[in-house]
């Protein structure tokens, strides 16, 4: 099955960007600072099938996914904003005359990319052109976890710790007094100067964040800030092997903390309010405080897109902030 040739401008489509002049969009912003065949390559190791319609070309979905997370769609109603939004479509590299995705292929490309493992290594090339354009501090970085309820409903007493729908999901305790949630976690890595995504990793509620921490730890640099859950000699004896500092907050552990211990507790916890911002962001602005899949790995795409799209705006507005 051919791809399809899509872009190609007509006299509607000229008119129309003679209209636009003059006036910046976030969208176009965006797409002047990314090298986007960086991506381009990576996604060519989707394969094309045989039969049927004429694919659409991947870095034209690729960006339809950015679009949908940055605007909390559903397939659905990314099928409806894609046909009917003139931003949308110049952005994913439409025309006027061209046909446009329907849900079901939105569906299926964001599918593949998790099949086929493509996540990771545009999360890397993400972080190559961030680097490149000297945005990236590498002067600390703050590690954290935030628990996403499961699309699924949460099991009731009778019914165990599992649910019969979403079979990776368990439960895990939030922040707030100890209360137990039913979902995943989302990992982060923040590069602390510029609150850019380095790293990210999804896995059930219920794994610990101090064994997952290691995992966050490749793109590190300077002086590691976590919370108290983070606080355990293994994870110190990791950032002194990888020459990190140690920015980790104190707990109780059989005793009472120093006066010193506390004084220096207060100061990291101002250090990491940019990450504890980011799962704000991601919660409310990116309406992902419940996810929308069934399985790990489709969770993990859609919370690797969110990571994608946030560093993307952050990426806007540290280069066009005065």
């Amino acid at each position: 099955m051919p791809k399809r040739c899509v872009g190609q401008l007509n006299f509607m489509d000229a008119a129309l960007s003679q209209r636009a002049q003059g006036r910046v969009s976030s969208l176009s912003e965006i797409s002047r600072l990314v090298d986007w065949g960086g991506f381009e390559r990576l996604l060519s190791a989707i394969p094309i099938a045989k039969k049927g319609e004429p694919s659409y070309p991947p870095l034209v979905m690729f960006k339809v996914l950015l679009l949908q997370r940055w605007h909390g769609l559903s397939d659905p109603a990314m099928e409806v904003a894609l046909s009917d939004r003139l931003s949308f479509m110049a952005f994913a590299g439409l025309s006027l005359s061209d046909p446009t995705p329907d849900h079901a292929t939105i569906w299926r490309f964001r599918e593949k990319l998790g099949t086929l493992a493509l996540i990771e290594p545009l999360l890397t090339e993400m972080n190559r052109q961030l680097d490149a354009a000297g945005l990236v501090m590498k002067q600390g970085t703050l590690i954290d976890a935030s628990l996403v309820s499961s699309a699924a409903r949460r099991p009731r007493m009778d019914e165990g710790k599992m649910s019969k729908i979403d079979k990776e999901a368990r439960f895990g305790t939030t922040n707030e007094r100890g209360r137990f949630a039913f979902g995943y976690k989302l990992h982060v890595a923040v590069d602390a100067g510029s609150g850019l995504v380095l790293d990210m990793n999804v896995t059930p509620a219920n794994e610990q964040d101090v064994a997952v921490a290691p995992q966050l730890l490749d793109r590190a640099a300077g002086t590691v800030y976590a919370d108290r859950g983070y606080d355990s000699d293994p994870l110190r004896r990791e950032l002194t092997a990888r020459g990190l500092s140690d920015g980790l907050m104190r707990r109780r552990r059989g005793r009472d903390l120093t006066p010193a211990e506390v004084a220096r507790n207060h100061k990291l916890s101002l250090s990491r309010r940019a990450v504890e911002s980011l799962f704000g962001t991601m919660k409310r602005s990116y309406r992902l405080a419940r996810l929308r899949a069934f399985t790990r790995l489709r969770n993990t795409t859609d919370l690797a897109f969110f990571c994608l799209a946030f560093n993307l705006r952050r990426w806007r507005m540290l280069t066009t902030t005065p």
